[in-house]
């Protein structure tokens, strides 16, 4: 059995989207504010914690809707009025979670209080849709109407007596009574859904969840109980606070303690519960460790009483206790939980050579590096999560003393991990990510079998992390603006296991290999450029620095990628649905023969090599097709949210002799950026490729000349060491940005602002809560 998907609707930024789970891992991936966070806390509250609810939980789109239902309510009905009211107003605006498994023949009996209909396939899924919703409807009505009734009445009476009232009383609109009102009116309800009626996401990735009948009828109890059980390690772990452990939630079944705090603390939660040789169910192996226990307690006693008996005597003298009153004793009460009930239970051996003569040194915990608490921590507690799934130890023992649990697992283990990244050097990180879901499988009813199921999800930041997973882990969080006035913006989810086919395919292999050379943060980002050398790699980000103020301020990854490759991005690229700005080399060459590379010129049949210009955009081969194109041809337009455009060498206009102007062509970064600061270069006092070019430029009085020289000087390839020598020798500030990279900049920038206005415009009408990030 196992979590095919899951489609959460009306919950934050949210609104309705399908999160595709694998099979083993799935890995949450997208930009600050991009619904990863939303997402982890709407399995957490639908599934195990369904008292956390609040109004902030509600797409903020949804509120003025709630505010017109009580709107409505106060126009047409009275408190006296019997008319029933329905969910049928709340329907379209309701948080809810849509759970949708895969079961196998062999565990029909496990499903069969969740079957929609008697002639249920195992081919199809079986669905149940948790939704947060009134528990009555007339009550809710009845307690709003009488609320706001009175807030309006004493309003009123204020006014009479002094002509006017500047408080405003609660609750002055529907959501403002439900800000103090929510958990008693609302509460978590299951429905069966329709396999028959599921629905696709949409194109842009909108999921369309089905809508219930009218007659629907919720269950009674939680559908997942002895189904699936839920573990949860949150953001928030409180290494540094001593003895943070949360309490057991509300005793239902299945649902794991969240534990927090010290390691010590975990510690003595996993003793309690599968070790204690003090507990009830007591085994051969105990019997000498509870003797020892015994003896040291008979002893202890004995010297406590030696230790008090003049003092018991001296209270005796005092006529206490009387005849007929209890005679005082000292006794004690050891248990082995104590002696790891404090800070120091856990401490750190610190090796040394000279460790065999005088032992080594330890230290508490805390004198540990949080990143290195922080792996065993999660580690400890996924161990945990599996033993107590496994009823390992004590906890078996327990189970099988009662009748209904003997010998039974829930067959599906769910354990949901947010930001395990925190602390962590980048190799644990990778490592913590290659290992996690193999230490929940490490038992000996689990590792390959496929009677029990185990599904790790985990939130993350980290591109170590994410650069460590297949691509078929990975669920890709994309924002999208407010689509229409009154909307707020809000996320979809790619899938990224299908961007590529066939999981042998070359063009996988390439962009897998590549993002984990170059740890790029392309999930991370709001935008990416794709530059074609060294060179450029390192000069952009001044010019972006220097020119482009609000596109320094957004979160822009820059890969070095050359033309001949930066197509092969192209799958990726458009799954992400990311703004992406191509910076290329025109690549000059003849068109016939071996297609030799050619200092661009007009009207001579040139041709580009590039593979992205010709292949992605803008679909051109001809030089002189590319000379003439218009900028519009540059940029690719997918949707209304997402556009691609190419930035390469075109011709400019420059002054050779200083007053004449003339046109020169460029076929690469260096000597565009050269054409375009021919005074800067000619100053130089540079040694190497620098010098090559002074001498070049001082040498040739037309640009159509010195073009060649370049040409010949780049085909030595230095381009790494002409950035390093320009930077040394001249500040960045200085450089005019050449032609076609601040035109692609400025675009980028454009559409970048562009999004971030259609939020600002909204957030002016709007004061929306915070919706996770």
């Amino acid at each position: 059995m196992q979590i095919k998907f899951v489609e959460i609707k009306n919950f934050r930024k949210l609104k309705s989207v399908r999160i595709e789970l694998a099979d083993k891992t799935t890995l949450f991936v997208g930009a600050n504010n991009s619904g990863k966070t939303s997402a982890m806390d709407a399995l957490k509250y639908f599934l195990v914690d369904t008292n956390a609810f609040c109004t902030n939980d509600f797409t903020l789109s949804n509120w003025g809707t709630i505010n017109k239902i009580g709107e409505s309510w106060e126009k047409s009905q009275t408190v006296k009025d019997s008319q029933e009211h329905t969910l049928a107003e709340w329907n379209e605006i309701l948080p809810a979670l849509d759970v949708w498994l895969k079961v196998e023949k062999n565990e029909f009996q496990h499903v069969c209080h969740i079957l929609p209909t008697l002639d249920w396939s195992d081919k199809e899924l079986l669905g149940v849709r948790l939704r947060y919703e009134p528990k009555d409807v007339d009550a809710l009505y009845k307690e709003y109407i009488t609320a706001i009734k009175t807030a309006k009445e004493t309003i009123e009476e204020t006014r009479k007596k002094q002509d006017k009232c500047a408080v405003k009383l609660w609750p002055r609109s529907m959501s403002d009574f439900l800000e103090k009102r929510l958990a008693n009116h609302f509460e978590v309800h299951p429905y069966l859904l329709d396999p028959k009626k599921l629905n696709d996401p949409d194109n842009i990735g909108i999921a369309k969840p089905q809508p219930l009948p009218e007659a629907s009828e919720f269950l009674s109890g939680n559908p997942f109980k002895d189904l699936i059980r839920i573990d949860v390690i949150s953001a928030q772990r409180g290494l540094s606070d001593p003895d943070n452990v949360l309490p057991e939630p509300d005793g239902r079944v299945g649902l794991e303690r969240h534990y927090k705090g010290r390691l010590s603390g975990q510690l003595r939660t996993y003793y309690d519960r599968h070790i204690n040789p003090s507990d009830d169910m007591v085994e051969a192996s105990d019997i000498a460790a509870l003797e020892a226990i015994q003896n040291a307690q008979d002893e202890f006693d004995k010297k406590l009483r030696e230790g008090f008996s003049e003092a018991l005597k001296e209270l005796e003298g005092l006529g206490y206790p009387g005849v007929t009153d209890p005679k005082l004793i000292i006794s004690t009460k050891i248990k082995p939980i104590d002696g790891l009930n404090h800070s120091s239970a856990l401490q750190y051996e610190v090796t040394s050579p000279k460790s065999e003569s005088w032992g080594a040194p330890r230290l508490p915990e805390e004198y540990n590096g949080l990143g290195y608490q922080n792996l065993i921590s999660i580690v400890f507690r996924l161990m945990s999560f599996r033993d107590s799934w496994m009823k390992v130890g004590k906890d078996g023992k327990k189970a099988a003393a009662k009748v209904s649990e003997k010998n039974f697992f829930p067959p599906l283990h769910l354990v949901l991990i947010e930001e395990p990244e925190a602390h962590l050097h980048a190799q644990v990180q990778q490592v913590f990510i290659r290992k996690a879901y193999d230490i929940l499988r490490n038992h000996n009813n689990l590792k390959e079998k496929k009677n029990l199921s185990s599904q790790l999800v985990v939130s993350t930041h980290s591109s170590h992390i994410a650069h460590e997973c297949k691509f078929d882990w990975l669920r890709y969080f994309r924002r999208l603006p407010a689509i229409n006035e009154g909307e707020v913006p809000i996320s979809v989810i790619v899938n990224l296991s299908n961007i590529f086919g066939d999981e042998k395919d070359e063009t996988q292999k390439f962009v897998t290999r590549y993002l984990k050379t170059t740890h790029c943060d392309l999930f991370f980002a709001d935008a990416a450029i794709l530059v074609e050398g060294p060179a450029e790699r390192m000069l952009v980000p001044h010019f972006i620095h220097n020119y482009f103020s609000k596109l320094n301020q957004s979160y822009i990854t820059l890969l070095e990628i050359g033309g001949s490759h930066a197509h092969r991005l192209r799958p990726l690229i458009e799954h992400l649905g990311l703004v992406t700005l191509i910076i290329t080399d025109l690549d000059s060459a003849e068109s016939t023969g071996h297609h030799a590379s050619k200092q661009p010129e007009k009207g001579k049949n040139l041709i580009t090599r590039n593979a992205t210009l010709k292949t992605w955009l803008p679909v051109k081969e001809q030089i002189d097709d590319l000379f003439n194109n218009e900028d519009s041809n540059k940029i690719k337009k997918y949707d209304d949210f997402f556009s691609v455009r190419v930035a390469y060498q075109v011709p400019v206009s420059v002054s050779m002799n200083g007053t004449s102007q003339e046109e020169a062509l460029s076929n690469t970064f260096e000597d565009a950026l050269i054409f375009e600061n021919l005074s800067i270069f000619k100053a130089l006092q540079g040694e190497g490729i620098i010098k090559k070019f002074k001498d070049a430029i001082l040498q040739h009085n037309t640009s159509a000349n010195l073009g060649e020289e370049m040409f010949k000087i780049l085909k030595d390839g230095k381009k790494a060491e002409f950035a390093l020598e320009l930077l040394f020798l001249q500040d960045p500030e200085t450089l005019k940005v050449p032609t076609y990279i601040n035109e692609g900049l400025k675009w980028l920038q454009d559409q970048l602002e562009m999004k971030q206005l259609e939020i600002l415009t909204l957030s002016k009408n709007q004061v929306p809560p915070k919706q996770g990030s």
